[in-house]
């Protein structure tokens, strides 16, 4: 089914499924979670329809939400999606206490010429307030796993990490992680942070291998490695034949060819977890499946050169 020894857990209270969990710092998580971005920027769906797709997610296994400062539409409510995550933990009726929720500091919106866009402040100060300030949103005392969202070329990344390890120095953060960070942004991380550095979030996809590199690079490190946007994200237009070998051992399978694409990221090792985005709560359910899809050796190695 996957590289390296994996067991399925059924380790949730109540009537919910199994689901593949995996390590992450001192969390047991779920390796498929809930990308909850698109929850709350442009596009997104109601505030009842987000909180129900939240709601079906979790009552379906996932125990694994992601976040950020910056999910909030331009010109809109800031910190929009951490407050959407804690009223939708707070009316859900399960077990609050096995859900890791994680954020990220250093990233906002814009506004210009009408058109929305992304600005990074990875100030040590700046990123500190932030840290607070998402505590404050999501409810909690510590959050569980804070990210640096997005290096800051006017800001050395040494400093922007120092500025991580006082927001876990002061109890604002339980465990630290870094996003959009490369080799080199790792050993610095690591070099600062030690073993409170439990995970890096990149992007990875068909269309965005890139990140290759930091995936084994992490596996060696004992990292945790989440994948944002594992299905090449719904934001850019895209190259649609990059899909196609997905899509033909989907067909063999009678899956969707999303559910193909996800086990093949986690196939890649024991260390990774994908957050898959949903508008819907079928899409997410469907993506949730696929850590019940088995994989030939010879089906990965067509993945891979696909």
């Amino acid at each position: 089914m996957y590289t390296g020894a994996q067991t399925k857990h059924n380790i949730f209270k109540g009537a919910y499924m199994s689901a593949l969990t995996r390590q992450i710092g001192p969390y047991t998580t779920t390796a498929i979670g809930l990308g909850c971005m698109g929850l709350s920027i442009e596009k997104k769906p109601s505030r009842e329809e987000a909180i129900a797709i939240i709601h079906d997610a979790l009552n379906a296994g996932c125990r694994h939400l992601d976040t950020a400062w910056a999910y909030y539409m331009s010109g809109g409510e800031e910190q929009h999606n951490e407050k959407l995550i804690r009223e939708a933990l707070a009316s859900w009726d399960g077990p609050r206490e096995e859900v890791l929720v994680a954020t990220k500091s250093g990233h906002f919106r814009n506004f210009t010429d009408g058109v929305p866009t992304w600005d990074v402040n990875g100030a040590p100060e700046s990123l500190i307030t932030y840290g607070k300030q998402s505590a404050h949103a999501l409810g909690v005392d510590s959050i569980d796993l804070l990210y640096f969202h997005r290096p800051d070329p006017k800001v050395p990344y040494n400093e922007s990490i120092e500025g991580m390890k006082s927001l876990y120095d002061q109890g604002v953060a339980k465990t630290i992680g870094i996003s959009n960070a490369s080799v080199e942004q790792i050993d610095i991380a690591r070099s600062i942070l030690g073993d409170v550095l439990v995970a890096v979030q990149n992007q990875l996809s068909p269309i965005y291998k890139d990140s290759l590199d930091t995936v084994e690079y992490t596996r060696k490190l004992g990292l945790a490695f989440v994948v944002w946007s594992p299905l090449g994200g719904f934001r850019k237009p895209k190259d649609e034949s990059k899909y196609d070998v997905f899509k033909q051992v989907a067909a063999e399978h009678g899956v969707s060819y999303q559910q193909i694409v996800l086990a093949w990221e986690l196939a890649m090792g024991d260390h990774m977890f994908v957050l898959p985005g949903a508008h819907r709560s079928a899409t997410i359910l469907d993506s949730m499946k696929a850590d019940s899809v088995e994989l030939s050796a010879d089906e990965l190695d067509l993945l891979n050169r696909g």
